[in-house]
């Protein structure tokens, strides 16, 4: 199996032509033998000059591709595997320009958009709740910051509240408000009732938000007063995320827009989540494999 630190040119070396991206993905959708999309029989005719295979019982006539993200694309397979793996080991992201140029894409319209359903697989639903030292904060980023504290000047700027385990995940979501509705909103969905410990700063909000969601276990640490550890109690490790956050949206992504902000956020905490894991390329095509194609239209829709 393929782990996450192989570097571009272990990858050709592994996959440097169509028929070989193919036999991977067959193998990784059909581990136990090649089965119909249509009817699930299992006997099924190779059609080797068309890359398809054909259904013995229903007659269906597929290929490894179809009902996927891959499905009637017009980039070979190469290329998505190398931006996958490119967008995986890449701590701070890859943009669209650099994947561009790095795999040889005529367009940067069409690096725009093989990344962005890349970003589309790498969503994590129905995830458990977290559970034991959880540190929640909030951060702002883009725009032109005027002003000076944590919350003045920022009428310009997008919310990012970020949820970590301490020694565990983290979950980030855009959110158009920081107050206690919506914070208590995502403690309620991504914060178990019996969590060890919730670590905030001062943020008025945050008390309210407990009680919304009846957290009584809340501790907090006074930024205001130049305090930021006390002990156990600190909110380090969230800030921590936000920094490698933001190193990726002033660095590398560069212009970001409000509307497509949470599919970076989810780019941001899958490769996060899954820094040692050992098999990330091969899970995140396992994601594509599974995922539905994302529309240019759909993808592009003013919301």
């Amino acid at each position: 199996m393929l782990d996450m630190n192989m570097n571009l040119v272990e990858m050709i070396n592994g996959f440097g032509d169509e028929a070989k991206c193919r036999a991977y993905l067959e193998k990784l959708r059909w581990p136990d033998g090649v089965v119909c999309p249509h009817c699930k029989a299992t006997k099924i005719y190779r059609l080797v000059k068309r890359d398809q295979f054909l259904c013995a019982s229903c007659e269906y006539q597929f290929s490894v591709t179809v009902d996927t993200i891959f499905h009637d694309t017009h980039l070979p397979l190469v290329t998505w595997f190398l931006a996958t793996v490119l967008l995986c080991e890449a701590k701070k992201g890859m943009s669209a320009c650099q994947i561009q140029r790095s795999l040889g894409i005529k367009t940067y319209k069409t690096a725009w958009y093989l990344c962005h359903r890349i970003r589309a697989a790498m969503l994590e639903t129905g995830k458990p709740k977290l559970g034991g030292t959880v540190e929640m904060d909030e951060t702002y980023v883009g725009g032109k910051h005027k002003g000076y504290g944590k919350h003045r000047g920022m009428e310009n700027k997008e919310i990012v509240v970020g949820i970590r385990k301490r020694n565990g995940e983290l979950r980030m979501f855009h959110t158009k408000n920081a107050k206690s509705a919506s914070l208590a909103k995502y403690i309620s969905e991504n914060i178990a009732e019996d969590v060890d410990v919730i670590i905030t700063d001062e943020w008025p909000a945050y008390p309210d938000a407990m009680r919304r969601t009846g957290m009584k276990r809340h501790k907090t640490i006074q930024h205001k007063s130049r305090i930021y550890v006390d002990g156990e109690t600190h909110t380090n490790t969230v800030e921590n995320a936000f920094s490698l956050l933001k190193r990726g949206l002033m660095g590398t992504w560069h212009h970001v827009s409000v509307r497509h902000l949470p599919a970076y956020l989810d780019e941001m905490c899958f490769r996060f989540n899954n820094r040692k894991n050992p098999y990330l390329f091969r899970d995140t095509i396992l994601k594509l494999i599974a995922s539905p194609n994302l529309e240019y239209k759909r993808l592009i829709k003013v919301a």
